[in-house]
């Protein structure tokens, strides 16, 4: 059975048109998927070409000096591919942003990336599941939303955090697919909840069909096909038949729906 690597990169920030980011963390846990504990970890910064595209000041701690005194990625990219290649990739939006970060980094120097055997993007698996009962689904609303801390925005503090929120997020969804009658689910554009307002409303919806409807007081009686002409003749004596049956109490209440159905 194939692990499972939960991987982030920091990097720096691109600004202006044509600009790329470069790699400046790389942090990675491998994850048992029988028990989801961390059986080994990896972590460090990684120096860019130019020290002074590291922003002066973050506030994850990532400093231009830490930054200048650890090892550029070509020294390091023989422990990146032995920890990706070959394993199911986990990471939150990995398939926008991180993977590519990955492949521009073995690019740079001139090897092939490491490939996974599968790849599980939580972002993508949470969106169209969990709905947006957490806000916008990133990493740090996630982590609030759980009560799990902040996000810090450090490689190896992140991906332990996104275990942590598959986790809550897995045992939420089990929970909601073995009750979903008392645990709906995602509140917000779930095309198979029907929230009290929509049952209000087929309710009601219900009673005005039935309210426009005529009520049967007779059982079902065929009705007889009548001849064209003939009809105004049939309701004229029906008329006639419930006038002379005004007299009989028990018979009020019919009478005076009947007189509604035949005017």
């Amino acid at each position: 059975m194939a692990e499972l690597v939960f991987f982030d990169v920091e990097t720096t920030t691109a600004v202006g048109r044509g600009k790329r980011f470069w790699v400046v963390e790389f942090g990675s846990i491998v994850v048992c998927p029988k028990k989801l504990v961390e059986v080994e970890s990896f972590c460090s910064l990684i120096r860019p070409p130019d020290i002074s595209l590291v922003a002066p000041t973050r506030p994850s701690g990532i400093t231009r000096e830490a930054v200048a005194a650890a090892p550029m990625f070509e020294e390091l990219a023989d422990r990146v591919f032995q920890i990706l290649n070959g394993r199911v990739w986990v990471g939150h939006n990995i398939k926008r942003f991180d993977c590519h970060r990955i492949k521009e980094a073995f690019a740079d120097i001139g090897r092939p990336p490491p490939e996974p055997v599968g790849m599980i993007d939580s972002l993508e698996v949470l969106t169209p599941e969990f709905g947006r009962r957490a806000g916008d689904l990133k990493m740090a609303t996630l982590a609030s939303y759980f009560g799990l801390g902040q996000q810090k925005h450090r490689s190896l503090d992140d991906v332990r955090l996104n275990l942590e929120v598959l986790k809550h997020c897995a045992a939420v969804l089990l929970l909601e697919s073995k009750l979903p009658q008392i645990l709906p689910g995602k509140d917000h554009g779930s095309p198979s909840m029907v929230t009290r307002s929509k049952a209000n409303n087929v309710r009601s919806g219900e009673e005005e069909a039935n309210r426009k409807s005529p009520v049967s007081y007779l059982g079902s009686i065929r009705a007889a096909p009548y001849q064209k002409g003939r009809l105004g003749k049939v309701i004229e004596r029906a008329k006639e038949a419930l006038r002379g049956a005004e007299g009989s109490q028990p018979l009020n209440g019919l009478l005076r729906h009947s007189r509604l159905l035949l005017r």
